[in-house]
């Protein structure tokens, strides 16, 4: 099989543009392409160890993003002591949350830079903030420093998942698309693992918390570099009129054999939109023909902060500890539980759908979340509940790894027609960082002033909303290439 795909692969001549240009009237031109494509169509699907190694590169992003959410985790009480501000809970606070901060104006940008430079680039110049960030907090030596190197990471963190996410998306073949989209969220869960163990010795080494910002460089550089060696996004140099190159590109992601077919898809799309103007404003994601997506794209953000992962990352600490559990095992713990989830949800994507992974994941959540409430029940002894609120933090961890997790930014870049593609999942980053900030920052007021039965039984209505939700406005995209998708939302009214 492999011979045969090398003596495929040697045989194509890649043919110039012309011959994919249309040259019927525009009446006949998309039966002629959609002719073509049918004729080209192979019996078997494109070898997915071409697209691989592009898709490994772009994940260091996303291990870059779960490194940085918890380096500073357990590092914080020697921060704190060293640079002077040990017992000042507002500057503790700070120092972890400025990155989200950083990140917000990061995803704002992120669609103007991914559409402006391409993919390769905008992974590049996400590197290098994280870079330079990573090096000023480590060489810190007061918090004005620090919120500034803390500042710079998160904007390299805000610019990274929304380009992952559409890099991965564009350069993967149909039929492995959600197995490399789980990609990314296995790789923020490494990230965060990693933090966590390399954080262990800070307590016995001093000055060990520069060392764990430092070690940060390392994936930041090979991310710079790799993308030198990477393919960039076929579809976006199709955007670019760089046809030539576009082919090249599909033929080091697809194989030989692929890219007419590929080629036509793109240019039957285009033919379909040749109406639309080339620069994509904030008025025509909030109320042109696309405003349904971006709503639904928003939505599945919103609701996946609303359903309160967060507060209950945050929270685990706490809960692991009344039980009698360390809390950097308990941390473990939650990351395994991550981990898994993830890992299921990689085997499970291109097998069960996108759609089913998220109405069964949203539900189990609202299960786990209840349990976290029904261990508040004052009718219950304390070992039990004690185990019904272990067992929910974990059960919740797990079941939003399986899908409310990894979906969303996977899903949301298929359904995105690509002229707005960068610019809506900027959007729906930004959406996502604001409600994630509310989120923690009244988290623990809410907890103190409506008790954690209501505050949970909250969460739990949240995840049943997002159930109600996925299953009247989610589509399937399982297995469809990037252009049937937006083909078949372009059809609809």
């Amino acid at each position: 099989m492999l011979g045969l795909q090398r003596e495929t692969s040697s045989m194509y001549k890649r043919t110039s543009s012309r011959d994919y240009s249309p040259m019927v009237d525009v009446e006949d031109s998309s039966g002629v392409l959609e002719n073509e494509v049918n004729n080209e169509m192979e019996t078997t699907n494109p070898s997915w160890k071409c697209s691989l190694p592009h898709v490994l590169v772009a994940t260091i992003s996303s291990f870059l993003f779960g490194y940085h959410l918890g380096v500073v985790n357990e590092p914080l009480e020697s921060i704190s002591s060293d640079l002077g501000f040990s017992g000042d809970t507002l500057a503790e606070g700070l120092v972890v949350s400025v990155c989200l901060g950083g990140a917000f104006i990061g995803s704002l940008f992120s669609g103007g830079v991914a559409d402006g430079f391409g993919r390769r680039r905008a992974f590049q110049l996400c590197a290098l903030p994280m870079i330079l960030g990573a090096f000023v907090s480590g060489v810190s030596n007061s918090l004005a420093v620090m919120l500034l190197g803390r500042f710079l990471v998160g904007t390299g963190m805000g610019l990274g998942p929304p380009v992952a996410a559409l890099y991965v998306t564009e350069v993967s073949p149909a039929f492995v698309r959600g197995t490399y989209g789980s990609f990314i969220q296995i790789a923020t869960c490494l990230g965060l693992m990693a933090a966590l163990f390399i954080g262990i010795p800070v307590h016995n080494i001093t000055g060990w918390w520069r060392v764990c910002f430092w070690l940060s460089t390392i994936p930041a550089a090979l991310l710079a570099l790799g993308m030198f060696l990477c393919a960039e996004s076929p579809q976006w140099l199709f955007k670019q009129g760089k046809i030539a190159e576009a082919e090249a590109e599909f033929e080091r992601l697809l194989g030989g054999s692929h890219v007419k077919t590929a080629m036509a898809e793109l240019y039957k799309l285009d033919l379909d939109k040749t109406d639309e103007p080339d620069v994509v404003s904030l008025s025509e994601l909030l109320y042109g023909r696309h405003s349904r997506v971006v709503f639904i794209g928003s939505t599945l953000f919103a609701l996946q902060q609303l359903s309160g992962i967060n507060a209950v990352f945050y929270f685990s600490s706490t809960v692991f500890k009344s039980a009698g559990v360390p809390s950097d095992l308990g941390n473990i713990f939650v990351g395994v539980s991550n981990l898994l989830g993830s890992v299921i949800a990689m085997v499970l994507m291109d097998k069960v759908g996108r759609k089913l992974l998220l109405l069964w994941s949203f539900i189990g959540m609202a299960v786990a979340m209840a349990l976290q409430v029904g261990a508040t029940s004052s009718y219950l002894p304390h070992f039990p509940a004690l185990c019904l609120s272990v067992g929910g933090t974990l059960a919740f961890v797990l079941t939003f790894a399986l899908g409310a997790g990894p979906v969303p930014g996977l899903l949301l870049p298929e359904i995105f027609p690509s002229r707005i593609r960068a610019k809506a999942m900027a959007f729906c980053m930004s959406v996502h960082w604001v409600i994630n900030f509310f989120v923690g920052l009244l988290f623990l007021r809410l907890l103190e002033q409506l008790g954690p039965r209501l505050l949970y039984s909250m969460f739990s209505t949240f995840c049943l909303m997002a159930v109600m939700f996925v299953k009247r406005n989610v589509i399937e995209t399982k297995g469809k290439t990037l252009q049937e998708i937006e083909i078949s939302l372009l059809a609809k009214p």
